[in-house]
């Protein structure tokens, strides 16, 4: 007997009328899980800095560091690595609404070049760019998981075809709706979600004595590690990609797994850590 998931979620939750010939606007779940993950986000980093005795005010200033660094990286980093002809063409596209094309790599460095321009006037506070990142990645995880979990309301990013009894049939995705295929949205927000777990506790046992770069290089091991394989079960993005050996998802996360191995060497010739 051949089983299946029949997926027709309906990726709007509700379309606010026009006003004032504003309008109408559909409200999604991929916005709304978006937004969540920085919200929620912020709260734990405010949680964060109380236990380590950080100025609280710093919160707003590297949560809209955070915001205007993702945006811009993702969407940058999916002209450049998916469709650079249109980048090239009109740039703009970056930052005019919609955001439809978002890409994780060029997220990952929007962050990293947001933290640096964050952290650089904060030194003196204690806020080095390594502690800054150690504690962020904790809450870029959870937002990992709630941002792949909005691709699978949307029925994006999908699977390649499976025969097992978790099989997903994305009725919304007209391309893709024909067969069972591998919830792929699904297995990458789960590792997100353990990674978050993961992440927290290390920094709630060590606190302050965690070694720098630490959870960075866990970060960047564990998840550009699955999401290497992860593609292997996924159907390319772009129509380019057919023609090479690995997709381009692949080719971007072999230099992230390296550099995440060489932050948790570095972390590893630190001291010794001692729990707080």
């Amino acid at each position: 007997m051949i089983s299946y998931i029949l997926w027709d979620v309906n990726p709007e939750i509700f379309t606010i009328p026009e006003i004032m010939g504003i309008g109408p606007l559909p409200i999604r779940w991929y916005g709304l899980l978006f937004a969540a993950g920085f919200l929620i986000g912020q709260q734990i980093m405010i949680h964060v800095f109380k236990k380590e005795n950080k100025p609280l005010e710093d919160i707003d200033s590297l949560t809209l560091y955070m915001v205007i660094s993702t945006v811009l990286g993702a969407r940058f980093g999916h002209y450049l690595f998916y469709q650079p002809e249109v980048l090239f063409k009109n740039p703009l596209e970056v930052i005019i609404p919609p955001y439809a094309g978002l890409a994780s790599h060029g997220a990952i460095i929007g962050i990293i070049t947001g933290l640096y321009l964050y952290s650089r006037s904060r030194k003196d506070k204690g806020q080095t760019f390594f502690w800054v990142a150690d504690r962020i990645v904790i809450v870029v995880a959870l937002a990992g998981a709630f941002i792949r979990f909005g691709n699978l309301m949307n029925s994006e990013i999908v699977g390649r075809p499976t025969d097992l009894p978790w099989g997903f049939i994305f009725m919304k995705n007209l391309e893709f709706a024909q067969i069972p295929r591998h919830a792929a949205q699904l297995y990458e927000s789960l590792s997100c979600f353990v990674l978050f777990w993961i992440l927290l506790a290390l920094w709630n046992k060590y606190k302050a004595a965690t070694p720098r770069g630490l959870l960075v290089g866990i970060f960047f091991i564990w998840i550009f590690t699955l999401r290497f394989f992860y593609e292997f079960l996924k159907e390319n993005q772009e129509a380019f990609e057919a023609n090479y050996l690995l997709n381009m998802g692949q080719i971007l996360s072999i230099p992230a797994v390296l550099l995440g191995v060489y932050f948790v060497a570095r972390a590893r010739r630190q001291p010794k850590i001692t729990a707080s």
